[in-house]
């Protein structure tokens, strides 16, 4: 059957409700008798505490409870972790201050204000010991993890490196650093808690992962997941701080359980800085080493990034190295160095996102030294097939990328000499990048129902982080159904609804809307069932296989059964069918990745050293795009990170006490109307019948990869200064 909805520029199914504020997110659920929590830290960055007086703070009027280590119940799963991603959480159970703004006490009051007004009177005592908090490759506790990324090996050989190396006639070996980067969401961390006795719990979150969530409340505190209900219909930006729970969560359920009255709780700005995680520093050496035709004979990925001394994440940023380019000999390797400080988290296209600048980086400094155009140097070493997985691709298209990124973007008229186009005092510089991010699935759930008006109500957990989940699985369902889009409505974020997986790896639509596509067609197959059964209905008795679907109808041989007809002679409000997906076995034979190509102009005063980005193109490679409209959103939107990530982004701690310094948007820079060109995004056709149940592969990450590495090739091509150590900063320049 002809897709009918599926690939149209549909507009978001949630956007009216959104703009005209009628969207109810965590925070702003309508709750009696709530109380208020507001979270206390700790102001010193490693050390005991001590104890803390609350004499203060509990003669505040409508303070109902100030908590703390000493009087906070035991909760039996404080050092619980209920998967690979999970964290470990600061719940008041303990004395040890691990890094600067760890929760310290929680102060539970009848208004806000109150709550606020206790929070600074509280008075800590600490015994505190100097922290550590600067990275470095020769730090003495580094060590070597045994995965990067949710999958994979910390290392990877293959060849013979010093081979390799020997054997080249040109040589690159540099260190480029990335620095720490925080999420800054538009909507801070917050949820609101109800209980309904002592063991049945619903949170009200904003949530990547509301799966993630119930597991890791009811691990806390002992009870039944099934007693734990977590609903986010509504994630204002998450960009993976939102994928795991945070001590924040299992404090405002302790909180609420406490006082035993529903609690709402949202963290301040300057707390999003160290209690949801952040984008660790990176410090990564990359060696290319090529022949005079500028075929790679090795490459070498280091990369070294920190964790927290308690817990464990890593920045797995040398893995795109192992399959981007055709190379015999190639090794990578990843190292942790564990800091007083919280731990670090997944944060939009994690270790891609990283890794691609100091390759990309490197790989424009190879096209420099071998006097060879960029692009031509990627196409000579264009990978025909994973040669780190020794596997075929899916699909790939990233050749196409390059031809018909570079043809609009206009990169024939790129000068390679630096400093040799400029308007007035500005110098004009062009660079490029290749992009890539891997097409990820994992099992979920979804159910679809038609109801007897004829309309279809299709339900699974997951969450909407504002991609556009909501549009695009109507859409999904429809084609499935045969029924126009417009009569579909879709349900999410709600763990009483069918299980999915969190919504972070470019993930979702490949996952839940597989299972949508299953779950539709299962119904489809159910109602054919019926009318073929049904010695009322005009198909009676014909062979299912020659029956089809199409706006609302079955119909074959001439002949005629609507949807509303078959629910109303069932004589059940509705039909309704069920299915489960799982990552498609045939995905084994394959290597799977979206790939893309990344352009640049940058205009950078002369003067001043000031760099603008002037233009941008990207080039993406996806499998099927599903909604055209929501999908140049989401290219748009890593594409206006990666601007950030080049040139602002930057978090800073002291080093004396640990502290986040910039710790509100007026210190620490993102990008601004002012800062972004008008961006141009081509979706490259692709069909890949490998990658899932609907050809589909995640967008909401590759377009922040490779494009930190197109600014900064551009400012040396533009320049003659290669900087390798972002954001790219005046001083730098000057």
């Amino acid at each position: 059957m002809k897709d009918e909805s599926v690939g149209r520029a549909i507009d978001r199914v949630d956007g009216r409700l959104k703009v005209t504020g009628k969207a109810q997110y965590a925070a702003e659920i309508p709750v009696s008798n709530v109380a208020h929590a507001v979270i206390v830290t700790s102001a010193v960055g490693r050390g005991k505490l001590l104890g803390i007086d609350r004499s203060r703070a509990e003669g505040v009027a409508g303070v109902l409870r100030v908590i703390t280590a000493d009087n906070a119940p035991k909760l039996p799963g404080a050092k619980t972790k209920t998967g690979p991603n999970d964290r470990l959480l600061q719940m008041l159970q303990e004395d040890e201050i691990h890094y600067s703004d760890q929760p310290v006490a929680v102060i539970v009051a009848s208004t806000l204000e109150s709550a606020q007004e206790a929070a600074n009177l509280v008075v800590p005592r600490y015994a505190p010991t100097p922290p550590n908090v600067a990275i470095s490759t020769t730090a003495p506790d580094t060590y070597k993890p045994q995965k990067a990324g949710p999958v994979g090996a910390s290392e990877s050989k293959r060849g013979d490196l010093d081979a390799g190396l020997k054997n080249a006639a040109v040589r690159i070996d540099e260190t480029y650093t990335t620095p720490v980067q925080n999420h800054n969401p538009m909507e801070p961390h917050a949820l609101t808690v109800v209980w309904q006795g002592e063991d049945h719990v619903t949170l009200y979150d904003t949530s990547q992962g509301i799966f993630g969530v119930k597991k890791k409340v009811a691990a806390l505190f002992g009870i039944a997941p099934e007693n734990v209900r977590v609903i986010s219909r509504y994630v204002g930006g998450g960009f993976g701080c939102k994928g795991s729970p945070w001590s924040h969560i299992g404090l405002a359920a302790l909180a609420a359980r406490v006082v035993k009255r529903p609690v709402k709780l949202a963290l301040t700005r300057q707390q999003m800085f160290s209690l949801v995680g952040h984008r660790p520093p990176t410090i990564q050496r990359v060696v290319l080493a090529a022949d005079r035709t500028g075929k790679l004979t090795a490459i070498q990925h280091e990369s070294w990034s920190s964790t927290s001394r308690f817990d464990e994440f890593v920045e797995p940023a040398a893995v795109q190295t192992r399959m981007l380019y055709a190379c015999p000999n190639v090794s990578t390797s990843h190292r942790l160095v564990p800091l007083d400080i919280p731990t670090p988290t997944f944060m939009r296209a994690p270790g891609e996102a990283t890794g691609t600048f100091a390759l990309e980086s490197a790989m424009d400094e190879l096209a420099v030294a071998l006097k060879l155009d960029p692009i031509e140097l990627r196409l000579r070493n264009y990978a025909e097939r994973d040669e780190g997985e020794d596997k075929p691709w899916s699909s790939k298209s990233l050749r196409e990328c390059y031809r018909q990124g570079a043809a609009q973007f206009g990169w024939n008229k790129r000068r390679a000499e630096p400093r040799s186009q400029r308007d007035g005092h500005y110098l004009i510089g062009y660079g490029m990048a290749s992009a890539t991010y891997p097409a990820r699935q994992s099992g979920a759930s979804a159910i679809a129902r038609l109801r007897r008006d004829g309309s279809v109500l299709v339900q699974a957990g997951s969450q909407d982080i504002g991609t556009g989940t909501y549009t695009i699985m109507a859409q999904i369902a429809a084609d499935a159904l045969g029924i126009p889009v417009e009569r579909v409505s879709f349900e999410l974020g709600d763990t009483a609804l069918p299980e999915t997986p969190v919504s972070g790896g470019s993930q979702t639509a490949a996952s839940t809307g597989s299972a949508v596509k299953l779950a539709a067609l299962a119904l489809r197959d159910k109602l054919v069932a019926a009318a073929i059964a049904d010695t009322k209905s005009p198909l009676y008795g014909l062979r299912a296989d020659g029956v089809s679907a199409l706006s609302g109808e079955l119909s074959a041989a001439g002949k005629k059964d609507s949807f509303a007809g078959l629910v109303e002679r069932s004589g059940q409000p509705e039909i309704s069918a069920q299915a489960s997906t799982k990552e498609k076995e045939e995905r084994q034979k394959f290597s799977l990745h979206s790939f893309g190509a990344q352009f640049v102009e940058v205009r950078v005063d002369e003067d001043t050293g000031e760099v603008r980005v002037a233009r941008a193109l990207g080039a993406f490679a996806a499998g099927k795009i599903l909604n055209p409209k929501t999908a140049r959103s989401q290219f748009m939107g890593g594409m206006v990170w990666g601007i950030g990530f080049a040139l602002e982004e930057h978090t800073v701690r002291d080093a004396r006490s640990g502290r986040v310094v910039t710790r509100d948007l007026a210190d620490y820079h993102v990008p601004v109307h002012a800062d972004i060109p008008a961006l141009q995004v081509i979706s490259i056709a692709e069909d890949d019948p490998h990658v899932n149940e609907i050809g589909a592969k995640g967008i909401g990450e590759i377009g922040i990869t490779g494009i930190t590495a197109a600014i900064a090739n551009a400012v040396f091509n533009a320049t003659g200064k290669r900087v390798r150590d972002l954001p790219i900063t005046l001083d730098k320049l000057i």
